[in-house]
């Protein structure tokens, strides 16, 4: 008899029920910027954990860890975009685009569980995992790669990315 298996389930069991792990590849070197990222991962986690303890479990703590990720996203995307318009990213309009794009996904996706329609949470969470950290892991990449040019000829200075 052949057993399918969740390569997503099969890391849980090996990872100590982590979705999503930091790593470099995440790091945008801002400090502000990756301490918060460090927080999406655990969010993410924390998501993804309320998936697996069980039916009841599911209804009460998915639904505080989505509400406290669409917060903390929008929290996160309001500092990045701040921190983007300080220092004249001449993407800005385009990064900001995708934060609105996401949070619109997390909200509709909200509105479904919450409106009791058919949702699959752990489907919902690998998705999040995949936009939020494929955000970070490319296009978060860029501006850090503008930041550390700018940087590297004065434009910009650590102080200017300590926030306001």
């Amino acid at each position: 008899m052949f057993i399918r298996t969740d390569p997503i389930e099969a890391a849980l069991q090996d990872d100590h029920g982590t979705l999503v792990a930091w790593s470099d590849k995440y790091a945008t070197g801002i400090e502000l910027i990756d301490t918060q990222h460090k927080e999406l991962v655990k969010l993410t986690n924390e998501l993804y954990k309320a998936c697996l303890d069980g039916r009841e479990a599911v209804q009460g703590i998915f639904k505080d860890a989505l509400s406290r990720m669409v917060e903390y996203v929008r929290f996160h995307f309001t500092a990045e975009l701040e921190l983007l318009a300080r220092i004249n990213y001449p993407h800005y309009a385009e990064h900001k685009k995708q934060h609105d794009e996401l949070v619109q996904k997390i909200l509709d996706a909200s509105k479904t569980y919450s409106g009791g329609k058919k949702f699959i949470a752990n489907k919902f969470v690998r998705t999040l995992r995949d936009w939020v950290f494929g955000h970070i892991a490319i296009f978060d990449q860029e501006y850090a790669a503008y930041v550390a040019e700018q940087k590297a000829k004065g434009l910009i200075t650590d102080e200017m990315l300590g926030g306001s």
